[in-house]
């Protein structure tokens, strides 16, 4: 799993942070988007509730997996890694479309978009993922993006 973990460490406790904050409304009001209280925006943010705790679930479901040498882990983690990418995407296009660039708002989400593209085509070429090496154990690096025979 390598350096995907600690990406979904701090992906997925981040969602839970910033799904706790948002709730007990502790976002300091600087730091708010333009029309934080427009009750449109206030469901428009609260639509990504639900995929985002399924983002989290399947992250932290896929470091279990790993941790109890469960080969399902990839594909929990390919779609956790899909969906965070599609969750980064909605938002910065939601903000690219009402011409709103805030580097608040941009940088983490564009972070959500862009580091799944990273490892997504590592899990899917992992030669683990179609068979199992020598010895009948799974091989759990994220290695090259090439195929090994």
């Amino acid at each position: 799993m390598g350096s995907l973990k600690y990406f979904f460490w701090i992906t997925d406790a981040g969602f839970l942070i910033y799904w706790f904050v948002t709730y007990f409304q502790l976002i300091p009001a600087e730091y708010v988007y333009q029309d934080y209280t427009n009750p449109i925006l206030v469901s428009w943010n609260w639509s990504f509730f639900p995929l985002d705790l399924i983002i989290s679930l399947t992250g932290f479901a896929s470091l279990w997996l790993y941790a109890n040498n469960r080969s399902l882990w990839r594909d929990v983690a390919l779609i956790s890694l899909v969906l965070t990418s599609v969750s980064g995407l909605q938002a910065i296009v939601f903000w690219a479309i009402r011409c709103e660039f805030d580097l608040v708002w941009w940088i983490p989400n564009g972070f959500l978009l862009l580091y799944p593209l990273y490892f997504i085509p590592r899990l899917l070429l992992a030669p683990s993922r179609l068979h199992q090496a020598a010895g009948g154990k799974p091989r759990f690096r994220l290695g090259p993006l090439r195929r090994t025979e």
